[in-house]
């Protein structure tokens, strides 16, 4: 199936490992030219180097933290001058801690607040402006299933990953009209170093053992097993496709049917 997204340019962020990582090299085999970015710089060029390698695409890597403002902008800069434009941006950031509401700190809410909220505001600014000049474009945030059904123990992100949802509603009501998609992917439980850490935390809590947190959440999904990265990295490809092309505004989870919401 032809995708039409051979020679795009996909920018994604947080995309030296995890769910980032998966979704640079589906667009990489798709035949897009990616320009990746995260905090660390030697596993980030490692992932970029292995891409170029893998699917003979173009690759532009650049370490930098997404809750700078600047930084972010200087990025997009650079994606624009080295490929032309930016049709496709993915956002995406690490996950908050585990926390109750009682043990988060007034820090901790500012610091959710920037990575995983703001972050998406950043780089929407600088992207849109150069979608709308090719009246075509497309971006997907990545969040998580707690934007449908809140997880306990994560308050940081039911709160704030809500926030996201907001954005993209609004996002894609204003810029639909020059030919601006905008969606979110919110994964369950996927085989990322982020779950280790949240089950490490939930086995310091509870003293059960991390194997039990993940045959838990694995029980918990119709499918009975935890999702893979690719499998969510696919989804993010195909809503930037052409496949896709009336579907705005929407939040799609991967997430084995663990949502029991209608």
């Amino acid at each position: 199936m032809n995708l039409g997204l051979k020679d795009r340019v996909a920018l994604i962020a947080a995309s030296s490992q995890g769910i980032g990582r998966a979704t640079a090299e589906a667009f990489a085999a798709e035949g897009s030219r990616v320009a990746m970015c995260a905090r660390n710089e030697q596993t980030l060029q490692a992932a970029a180097d292995k891409i170029r390698k893998q699917y003979q695409v173009e690759v532009l890597a650049e370490a930098l933290d997404v809750t700078n403002a600047a930084l972010v902008s200087q990025f997009v800069a650079s994606v624009a001058e080295k490929f032309g434009s930016v049709d496709i941006c993915v956002t995406n950031a690490g996950g908050p801690p585990a926390k109750g509401f009682l043990s988060a700190s007034l820090e901790e809410w500012q610091s959710a607040l920037e990575l995983n909220f703001l972050s998406t505001v950043y780089f929407a600014r600088e992207v849109i402006p150069h979608m709308q000049r090719k009246k075509w474009g497309r971006i997907i945030t990545l969040t998580s299933i707690t934007t449908k059904q809140p997880v306990a123990d994560l308050v940081l992100s039911n709160a704030v990953r809500a926030a996201v949802v907001g954005l993209v509603k609004s996002l894609a009501n204003e810029f639909g009209k020059d030919g601006i998609l905008v969606n979110n992917v919110g994964p369950g439980f996927t085989a990322t170093d982020r779950l280790k850490e949240l089950a490490a935390a939930r086995s310091s809590a509870s003293g059960t053992s991390e194997k039990e947190s993940f045959n838990a959440w694995a029980a918990d999904a119709p499918l009975k097993r935890l999702g893979k990265p690719r499998e969510v990295a696919d989804t993010i490809v195909w809503l930037a496709s052409e496949r896709a092309s009336y579907i705005t505004g929407q939040t799609i989870l991967v997430d084995g049917g663990m949502y029991k919401g209608l």
